[in-house]
């Protein structure tokens, strides 16, 4: 699925999120310029984030998300640094200055403990006045937007259908790709299935607690407005607590 993610995200814009959150960076951040992008899937927002002047350290745990993203590494001319390793399990070689979690990846881990223990990991390795900012999709959305709804993505050579299952704040997904062969007459089929959970603000806040971070400030999405009723993302800027040496 990852030679598709790019495509299928096309209504992202890298360029634009990358600007929005160096704004937020320069304002709450030490200054420092090395960066770990967290779940970067294909490195898109990395290589945005590069050419703003960071130097970026990026992980993902899919090996296909990382191979997508070396090519583009290699047709880039990239400096982008890229590893393998599940969020709950980060170990770099030393710390960062911020890091930057995009996309509402944390969403994707299996329960409140397993987002604990992968913000507790990036306390770790975040210098002193270091900041990190991710978003989070919201229970209003996995509610009232993506639901027990079914969605389909096409063009000319592939075809998408997204169905959902609502269960409580957690969304189970289930992916079939319909992708037209070489010969054009025939088409191949591709599934993923994952799960998403969504934490309210209260939540969220001993999420954070409980992981040793302080929330600085929380927006709603690309935006200095507060949060909203009907927020479908939250953007969260935390810090530390207090130092921690690893």
């Amino acid at each position: 699925m990852a030679k598709c993610y790019d495509q299928f995200q096309g209504d992202v814009d890298y360029p634009a999120r990358a600007a929005y959150f160096d704004s937020l960076l320069q304002e709450y951040g030490n200054g420092g310029r090395l960066l770990l992008d967290l779940a970067c899937g294909t490195g898109s927002l990395s290589f945005e984030l590069e050419k703003l002047g960071y130097d970026v350290v990026a992980v993902d745990a899919s090996q296909e998300m990382l191979s997508r993203a070396a090519e583009k590494k290699l047709e880039k001319g990239s400096k982008v640094q890229f590893l393998c390793q599940e969020m709950e399990e980060l170990n770099l070689y030393g710390t960062v200055d911020c890091c930057i979690c995009a996309l509402d990846s944390l969403n994707h881990l299996p329960d409140a403990e397993a987002v604990v223990q992968a913000l507790d990991r990036v306390g770790l390795f975040l210098a002193p006045d270091g900041v990190l900012i991710f978003d989070v999709n919201t229970v209003y959305k996995h509610r009232q937007i993506l639901g027990d709804n079914t969605f389909v993505f096409e063009d000319e050579d592939r075809y998408l259908v997204w169905q959902n299952h609502l269960e409580g704040n957690r969304v189970d997904f289930t992916l079939d790709l319909f992708e037209r062969t070489e010969a054009g007459e025939l088409y191949r089929r591709d599934g993923e299935e994952f799960s998403e959970t969504a934490y309210s603000p209260k939540e969220m806040a001993a999420i954070l607690d409980r992981a040793g971070l302080l929330c600085v400030q929380t927006f709603d999405e690309d935006s200095r407005n507060p949060p909203r009723a009907d927020s479908q993302r939250l953007v969260y800027v935390t810090k530390n607590k207090e130092f921690r040496n690893g």
